[in-house]
């Protein structure tokens, strides 16, 4: 059965835990070269998905042709990660996985983003959200200047 190029968001299950460690692992590597190598092996970012983001988050994936291609994972009102595979960034993946997760928060969301991360910041900015705060990465495990972003139902978009 075919998609036919067409990009579903269902939840994550139990099952998709190994391919959204890949995803999270490659994106990260691929869109912020400026952290740190990876030290973690795919089955240690797998258990961590399986045993933490699963049990803690809502998660969403995209899914197209059958193969998923990206997650959101919201905590509470706090957007954790939002990752996509480097292959099918630009074609309105992340918009529809952002959608998905302002769809199940009526009183907004926050997100971290590295200061450094120019095109996530215009992502979220092009988005509806606005800066909150920053800091200089002292909340953050990679010790990079970070910024919280916000949106809220009501503003402009």
């Amino acid at each position: 059965m075919s998609d036919d190029g067409k990009t579903r968001i269902r939840f994550a299950e139990e099952a998709d835990a190994a391919v959204i460690a890949r995803i999270h692992m490659t994106s990260r590597s691929a869109s912020m070269p400026y952290l740190p190598p990876q030290k973690r092996s795919h089955e240690q970012v797998t258990r961590w998905v399986q045993d933490v983001l699963l049990r803690r988050c809502r998660i969403w994936v995209a899914v197209r042709d059958a193969e998923i291609i990206g997650y959101a994972a919201l905590d509470g009102d706090m957007l954790e990660h939002l990752y996509l595979r480097p292959a099918v960034r630009r074609q309105g993946v992340g918009t529809l996985l952002l959608d998905a997760v302002r769809r199940h928060s009526p009183d907004g969301v926050c997100l971290h983003v590295f200061q450094q991360n120019t095109e996530a910041r215009a992502f979220y900015e092009s988005h509806g959200f606005t800066v909150l705060d920053t800091s200089d990465g002292d909340r953050n495990m990679e010790k990079l200047p970070d910024m919280t972003l916000r949106w809220t139902p009501n503003s402009v978009q």
